[in-house]
């Protein structure tokens, strides 16, 4: 049975893999981007159009504004490409300063200027999707209902979403929102199974130490939102990362993984992003490296998908977890 994509139900994006632009821009301080930093921008983004992603993926954090900045740069350059793209961005955090600390703000005023923040410095009249990037104690939905009103009307967003929430914090929001959310990017990898640790550990003592939240993937299906993989490649410890310190069921899944990878004819990172895109769930990964060499390693990972069986899921799966299941 084929399946679609919810974003492509929704006429967002095909795009099977997006590209995250957080490494754009240079360092997590105030030294200004340079030009060097944009020719890397613009050579990971061809990368990723080589292979056929068009979704990118940004957050007005994301190196304190300099990557929207330099993407924007790339835009400025190659203004064609704006409407041959997606691009979602998150807005919700506000970073430790001189005076307060790192804190999350759902306010109707955070909301609407970090979204006008991020038109500017990106370069473009609209946002076709944004995410509340971490879940906020203090939220009010009816004040978020009101923000998203005012850019849907304004034509500077055109679909909402959430990152790192749980079914009962999306549905609290969406009680007081009556444009569904598109999206919810949560961190998913061979490396971090808290996702499928949570369907597995049901009744048993083991479900105690997983950090995932209790029917969220079935929600996510069930309201089909689509789920977003944030650290996909889990830092390239399965695909060319020196794990010789790492506990041994790494190794071995490293081992496993490029086993299969020489099987197949294909990359380490396919086989990485292949595992989890194999998730009936039709998982997004959001591969977040500006190496284009990297980017297009992970050309084949579509097909892998498609290729791989129910036992090899299964095996790099056990092996990762470094335990047999109940």
């Amino acid at each position: 049975m084929t399946k679609i994509m919810p974003l492509a139900q929704r006429g967002i994006s095909n795009s099977r893999l997006a590209l995250g632009c957080m490494p754009f821009g240079g360092g997590w301080d105030r030294t200004p981007f340079t030009d060097e930093h944009v020719k890397e921008a613009e050579a990971a983004v061809d990368a990723a159009l080589s292979i056929g992603i068009t979704m990118f993926d940004h957050a007005d954090i994301y190196t304190k504004g300099k990557a929207e900045q330099v993407f924007g740069r790339v835009l400025h350059n190659r203004p064609e490409l704006r409407e041959q793209i997606v691009i979602q961005s998150k807005c919700g955090i506000q970073l430790q300063d001189d005076e307060l600390p790192g804190r999350f703000n759902f306010s109707r005023e955070h909301i609407l200027n970090s979204v006008d923040g991020s038109l500017e410095r990106l370069g473009t009249e609209y946002l076709d999707v944004l995410l509340l990037h971490r879940p906020d104690p203090l939220v009010e939905p009816e004040e978020v209902a009101e923000a998203f009103a005012a850019l849907k009307a304004s034509g500077k967003v055109r679909y909402f979403g959430v990152s790192n929430m749980s079914a009962a914090q999306i549905a609290f929001l969406q009680q007081a929102i009556p444009d569904s959310f598109a999206v919810n990017q949560l961190e998913m990898s061979l490396g971090h199974l808290h996702f499928v640790d949570q369907v597995v550990h049901v009744n048993q003592a083991a479900g105690t130490s997983v950090n995932f939240a209790e029917g969220l993937m079935e929600y996510c299906r069930t309201q089909h939102i689509q789920l977003q993989a944030w650290g996909p490649l889990a830092q390239g410890k399965f695909s060319g990362r020196n794990v010789d310190k790492e506990p041994e069921h790494i190794q071995a899944t490293a081992r496993l993984v490029q086993q299969l990878a020489d099987e197949k004819e294909t990359t380490p990172e396919a086989i990485v992003l292949g595992w989890l895109m194999r998730h009936p769930a039709m998982i997004q990964p959001i591969i977040g490296t500006a190496n284009p060499q990297r980017i297009q390693a992970c050309q084949d990972a579509e097909r892998q998908s498609e290729l791989m069986t129910r036992e090899e899921w299964y095996s790099l799966y056990v092996s990762a977890r470094g335990e047999v299941l109940p």
